[in-house]
């Protein structure tokens, strides 16, 4: 198998929905881990959390 090569993540041209997720990690103060080292460095409790933040938001902007 290959390693899938990952590139640098430009926060100015995500989509709305990717946009509110990494705001959410920001706000959480995961974010630095997620530029370095991806979403995969999270554990399981930090991305719900994250996911839970999210929907709710979504929720509220309706």
């Amino acid at each position: 198998m290959t390693k899938k090569r990952e590139e640098p993540i430009d926060l100015n041209a995500l989509k709305p929905e990717d946009k509110l997720k990494y705001e959410v990690a920001e706000e959480l103060g995961l974010l630095d881990r997620v530029l370095a080292d991806g979403w995969k460095s999270l554990t399981s409790k930090e991305t719900g959390r994250i996911g839970g933040i999210v929907t709710k938001k979504k929720k509220q902007a309706r």
